[in-house]
């Protein structure tokens, strides 16, 4: 199975993660987070729910321990050659065996990076490496070296980005075309998920979000399915998703006929999108992008409704979440720079008259004003 980018892409990757760790004075890096070994290697597993780990030195080697499962896994999907395998059993442990493999590679008395912050080491696999390691090496938290590489995209990731921002504008027709008085949601999710996977995207990085009525007011997915009423609202956040690339989208959208309420929200929302929009660009942060949200919400009396955050990067992500760093917040001084992929999301929950409307695309910044990766257009959609 040929891999997704070509070899000297990879290698290009390579000599960029070399060069920050000699910034850092690294001798080696401990990778926990699938996104690097993707990035890195091409491997695409989620074999990270258990104990394992890319071993990189200073030299350039790569090494791989894991379990015996992910053995093919590593082979038909990565560039990796040295695998090694990890043995379930009572008495496994696989932290005393990634010190023997650092060992292997000459890493005894170095000073290794190590990636703490990520959903593929535990606490207790880190206290374990932690246990392993002391007296060995020095372990430095070094979560964010490849991180903040991956924030950049190469052109060939941007065409996947792309990629992935078409399958979002599909999925979001797919399931408008399903909103309707007493319209299921599992019929709405089924018809977005499936146009995705019908057109050879992936599984989002985490659940597509979807609730109608009191539940359109919710940010994070949840079981259960209701139908929709005459006069409804349902709120839909999903990604496109090619390769692990996102391209999120996010959209309220009402049945009947839209209240005042609706309408004077969704006016506020189209103005701090294009506030926004104004301020993602070279020379500006993070935390500049949020401001320009918070002001037009501020000024429109809408600081309880809306959140402290408006938005983050994506990229190749993994579950549980397609959130990636940086994040639009309040005192965020990370750069904005061309490049990069950045989902922006206009979010208004006013409980105190059960009313939401969200309004958020993915944009590709670029050397002036950032490029919305979707077609789909920001109207207020009443079915």
């Amino acid at each position: 199975m040929p891999l997704h980018f070509a070899p000297e892409e990879f290698a290009a990757r390579l000599a960029r993660t070399r060069a920050a760790m000699a910034e850092r004075q690294l001798d080696g890096m401990l990778l926990f987070a699938q996104e690097s070994m993707y990035w890195l290697s091409g491997y695409d597993s989620f074999g990270y729910c258990f104990f394992q780990c890319l071993v990189l030195t200073a030299g350039g080697r790569m090494a791989l321990l894991t379990r015996a499962p992910d053995l093919r896994q590593a082979r038909h999907t990565s560039n990796l050659a040295d695998i090694c395998v990890w043995t379930d059993s009572g008495s496994a442990h696989p932290a005393d065996q990634l010190r023997d493999l650092a060992a292997e590679l000459g890493l005894k008395g170095a000073t290794l990076g190590i990636e703490y912050e990520t959903h593929g080491l535990t606490a207790a696999n880190g206290r374990a490496v932690d246990a392993a390691f002391a007296g060995f090496a020095t372990l430095i938290d070094a979560s964010t070296l490849i991180g903040g590489l991956r924030t950049v995209k190469s052109p060939a990731e941007i065409t996947f980005v792309r990629r992935a921002g078409e399958l979002a504008d599909a999925a979001l027709a797919a399931g408008t075309a399903e909103v309707r008085a007493g319209a299921d949601e599992a019929d709405i999710l089924a018809a977005m998920q499936g146009s995705i996977l019908k057109a050879g995207g992936d599984y989002p990085g985490n659940e597509f979000i979807i609730g109608s009525g009191p539940d359109a007011l919710l940010c994070r997915y949840k079981t259960g399915r209701r139908k929709l009423d005459a006069e409804d609202q349902i709120t839909l956040e999903f990604a496109g998703v090619w390769r692990h690339y996102h391209a999120a989208l996010m959209r309220t959208i009402v049945t009947g006929r839209p209240t005042a309420r609706h309408v004077a929200l969704h006016a506020a929302a189209i103005e701090a999108l294009a506030a926004v929009e104004a301020a993602m660009r070279p020379g500006r942060t993070f935390g500049d992008v949020f401001e320009a949200h918070a002001g037009v919400f501020d000024r429109h009396g809408l600081r309880a409704h809306r959140l402290n955050a408006c938005g983050y990067s994506l990229g190749a992500r993994f579950s549980p979440s397609w959130m990636e760093w940086p994040m639009f917040y309040a005192g965020n001084d990370a750069a904005i720079v061309p490049g990069m992929t950045l989902f922006a999301h206009m979010i208004l929950m006013d409980s105190d008259s059960g009313t939401a409307m969200c309004l958020g695309r993915t944009y590709l910044t670029t050397a002036d004003a950032p490029e919305p990766l979707s077609s789909a257009g920001v109207d207020l959609v009443a079915r």
